[in-house]
């Protein structure tokens, strides 16, 4: 075994763990068994701790002492604050992004956006989404301002899933919409335009989701998950 695959082991489960975690197969407030984990994966404990610690980081899993690892569940304050903080920074990454964006990365954009008007499949919309959102940021010279943004986005996933999931249909034409205002001021480099258009499109994300954190959002068995990170972590 040489120095770098235990590395590339970490590297391996925690991509893994955190494609599970995005695509809701694991719930919020889900205990992650490491023993489990390993075998399934052929690989031994350490490899597996490592990679909680990565996902840790990325704000996707919470470990405490003496009671394991979970999937990150947040209230509904949480959820609230997480997105006045996109509302908040994301029109600066935006701004970032916009004056040097691409030709390439305009018709990138279309192609999204044509390619979502006949989706009908929720984890495709969802994707296509977040592709639309950060081919616009792609551009940025703020590393920084980009993890904490990814960051939110990541941790916030499974609940914006569980609530498209909810009004899917009737939202579709709305986020639609949304999307093309946003493309038409960046395509215009209309940088005030594209901010105002963004603001728009993730608060009315935010108040869904406010009113609708109550619910309940099925896990990867197809059970009842609460959405409001009632579960109770210590046990």
């Amino acid at each position: 075994m040489t120095k770098h695959q235990p590395a590339v082991a970490s590297q391996r489960v925690a991509d893994i763990l955190a494609e599970r975690i995005l695509s809701g197969r694991l719930a919020p407030g889900e205990r992650i068994k490491q023993d489990e984990l390993a075998e399934e994966l052929d690989t031994s404990r350490i490899p597996v701790r490592d990679a909680l610690r990565m996902l840790e980081a990325r704000g996707l899993v919470t470990m405490r002492a003496n009671a394991g690892a979970r999937v990150t569940a947040l209230t509904n304050r949480d959820l609230e604050i997480s997105y006045e903080i996109r509302e908040r920074i994301e029109p600066l990454l935006l701004a970032e992004s916009i004056p040097n964006l691409t030709d390439e990365d305009f018709a990138e954009m279309r192609a999204i956006l044509d390619r979502n008007r006949t989706v009908t499949d929720l984890d495709e919309a969802i994707a296509l989404g977040r592709e639309f959102h950060w081919v616009s940021y792609r551009r940025h010279d703020t590393p920084l301002l980009a993890q904490i943004v990814e960051r939110v986005w990541d941790t916030t996933q499974s609940y914006r899933r569980a609530y498209l999931k909810l009004v899917f249909k009737g939202s579709s034409r709305t986020h639609d919409t949304e999307h093309e205002l946003m493309y038409d001021a960046i395509t215009r480099r209309e940088i005030g335009t594209a901010q105002a258009a963004l603001v728009m499109h993730i608060r009315r994300t935010r108040i869904g989701l406010v009113r609708y954190g109550h619910l309940l959002a099925e896990d990867a068995n197809g059970e009842a998950a609460l959405l409001a990170g009632a579960l109770d972590l210590a046990q």
